[in-house]
């Protein structure tokens, strides 16, 4: 019998229970914080945390490409447009009751859809006879999306070659345009 046998659990258990409160603290934090800076550094915390429990599930390929494409390149990206935008408290407009009526109705439609998924999430425990713990490895992610999700993968690189070629044309200068 190792001599250690019993704390491994206890302590992947604190490490899980760690990683939730800070992953619902700074996902709060980023909805209720003033400053758009702010947010998304919060938001940066919530991915780390989140690629943390991706460890914890034993999906090592999802939680390293967590952290470089959204708290790497996204979140770059966000946090430089949020720079470059003007911030100005003066120049904003009151929210009309159209507007206001819009967002709490498809707030009230998400609460019912988070309701309706938390209701069959009950139906769908994974027995111990059918638990792989393999299943987030590299290998077998690859296999899943080769073998059964081929065509919606194929169709994904057809649309992110759309997009490159429609960023490329609109980020083209005509001649004798100006850069200023």
């Amino acid at each position: 019998m190792p001599p250690f046998q019993g704390e491994q659990p206890i302590m992947a258990e604190k490490l899980f229970y760690f990683l939730s409160f800070l992953s619902i603290l700074s996902a709060l934090m980023v909805v209720f914080s003033k400053n758009p800076v702010h947010s998304v550094l919060y938001l940066i915390l919530t991915f780390f945390s989140l690629s943390g429990h991706y460890i914890l599930l034993n999906a090592q390929f999802l939680a390293v490409v967590n952290i470089i494409v959204y708290a790497g390149a996204i979140m770059v990206l966000f946090l430089f447009v949020i720079m470059f935008l003007n911030m100005k408290t003066e120049s904003e407009k009151p929210l009309s009751w159209l507007m206001k009526l819009s967002g709490t109705l498809a707030g009230g439609l998400l609460l019912v859809i988070f309701v309706g998924v938390i209701k069959q999430a009950d139906r769908f425990v994974p027995s111990e006879v059918d638990f792989n713990s393999q299943v987030g490895l590299v290998e077998n992610l690859g296999a899943v999306l080769y073998k059964d999700f081929l065509v919606p993968f194929e169709l994904a690189s057809v649309l992110f070659l759309a997009a490159m070629v429609g960023a490329v044309m609109l980020g083209r200068r005509e001649a004798g345009e100006r850069n200023f």
